[in-house]
């Protein structure tokens, strides 16, 4: 007989967003298990650059959480500086042309009516920002708010700093069902024992939808491939986080191809990251040339000095998608004490501090700091029998 240990609240997941929910539960007072299949960040958040952005946000419910997150990810920095990697840079978003231009100076103040900071910069001041740029384009925005953590580091710190307990190694096979006519959750079970709690948080990630299923739910997570190159160590060529105003485009887009944007920064160790690409193409892990061709000609085509630069390594991972781009989280109606926190496609890490009060309002009653509705786990069709 599996061993049994009572709770307050289960999250299924290790990586930055259930690390940061048992990092809020507890600090609430609950009494928390992680349970996860694999180590701390050994999904999404292990395979991520550590973007914290707004720069790419247009107004609406994901930008407000990711105003909220921004001023968490501050106070988290100033409790947690060393161990988090924090890192103030600021992004750069980048207009080739002047048609460009007027569209993310149109998308800017839409950001601006909602908080953000988003600064215009002309030719001669892109330069004056990132002197290795290459020359052509005509503008482009500064947005102050954008920064970075080593996205690893946060969440095995937030898990620990949070003091709840951690089961790895440890897939959850069922999620437990009171009998009757409520069925309500009870705990999960692994191979190895049961978790008794009123509550239980997906916060699996890409694996999302499996965990759904398991609690006799839909939730249509899909997995979105993506690939980073890591450079040898340079001295800090790159000062933001730079990338082309189609960035944007890509990440709204709902196409299944592979799309490819560079995204250009440095690290205080001294290598470039570069990303980003998107495709949906399962759990194939198999390498893309293709994918990493595209990134490596874009990189270079807006940093001239990156050319001759050696790669060290690539990694790539699965960021958890939901068709209207927006992260299911909060309480499931169709299942008293099922909570989701998934499906934040590439933007999770930035979003996990504001994910982590949200459901902890709901666990706790509290008054929420932003409005659940957009994110309801219910609001996508049941699918076809």
């Amino acid at each position: 007989m599996p061993n049994r240990h009572s709770l307050d609240v289960v999250i299924i997941g290790a990586g930055v967003v259930g690390a940061a929910i048992a990092y809020y539960a507890a600090r609430s007072g609950l009494s928390v298990a992680v349970v996860d299949r694999g180590p701390v960040a050994g999904g999404t958040t292990g395979a991520g650059e550590g973007n914290l952005l707004v720069s790419d946000k247009e107004a609406g419910p994901e930008l407000d959480l990711a105003l909220l997150s921004a001023g968490l990810w501050r106070e988290l920095a100033a409790v947690l500086p060393q161990e988090i990697e924090y890192e103030a840079k600021g992004g750069l978003v980048v207009a080739p042309d002047e048609a460009s231009l007027k569209a993310l100076r149109d998308f800017a103040g839409g950001q601006r009516a909602a908080g953000v900071e988003a600064v215009e910069a002309g030719a001669d001041d892109l330069r004056t920002l990132e002197p290795h740029l290459a020359p052509g384009p005509a503008g482009g925005f500064l947005y102050p708010q954008d920064s970075q953590v080593q996205p690893a580091q946060a969440a095995a710190r937030l898990l620990a700093a949070s003091g709840a307990r951690a089961y790895l190694g440890e897939e959850v096979t069922a999620v437990l069902r009171s009998p009757g006519g409520s069925r309500a959750v009870r705990g999960v079970r692994t191979p190895r024992r049961e978790l008794h709690a009123p509550a239980v948080v997906n916060a699996a990630g890409t694996w999302g939808g499996r965990i759904a299923e398991l609690a006799g739910v839909s939730l249509p997570v899909l997995p979105r491939r993506g690939f980073v190159l890591v450079t040898e160590p340079l001295p800090r060529v790159v000062r933001h986080k730079v990338y082309a105003a189609d960035y944007i485009a890509d990440v709204a887009s709902g196409s299944a191809a592979l799309q490819s944007s560079a995204v250009v920064e440095g690290t205080p160790s001294g290598p470039v990251l570069i990303g980003a690409t998107r495709e949906r193409v399962g759990f194939d892990r198999s390498l893309s040339v293709e994918a990493l061709r595209r990134l490596a000609v874009q990189a270079a085509a807006l940093f001239p000095v990156l050319r001759d630069v050696r790669v060290l390594r690539t990694y790539h991972g699965f960021r958890p998608y939901l068709p209207d781009h927006l992260p299911a989280i909060g309480p499931d109606p169709r299942v008293p004490g099922l909570l989701h926190a998934c499906g934040h496609e590439g933007a999770g890490i930035g979003l996990a501090p504001a994910t982590g009060l949200l459901i902890t309002a709901a666990l706790t009653g509290a008054p929420a700091p932003l409005p659940l509705h957009p994110f309801r786990p219910d609001r996508f069709p049941e699918p076809t029998p």
